[in-house]
């Protein structure tokens, strides 16, 4: 990953942990070398269905990841358009 996707993860992770309470399984503070972490207890494996758990977390991270993409698409649409419009000046 490049820097301007490191730093939109950090933001959208600080995001997402901020609402960590309207996700189940997700930790507030990830697991030191990781962006984002789950905890999944006992617990939640008796009151969830496992299958559906699992589910869950593969389409939270493939939605987490679209969401960057767009996010650095759109950092980079308006850097270029930055850029253009200041280069117009010379």
């Amino acid at each position: 990953a490049d820097d301007i996707e490191k730093i939109l993860c950090h933001k959208f992770m600080r995001f997402m942990m901020m609402r960590a309470e309207h996700f189940t399984v997700l930790r507030r503070k990830p697991v030191e070398g990781y962006d984002i972490s789950f905890l999944i207890t006992n617990t939640h494996t008796e009151q969830m269905y496992k299958h559906k758990l699992v589910d869950f977390i593969i389409h939270f991270m493939e939605e987490i990841d679209k969401e960057i993409s767009a996010m650095k698409l759109a950092v980079n649409s308006r850097a270029r358009i930055s850029a253009e419009e200041f280069l117009k000046r010379f």
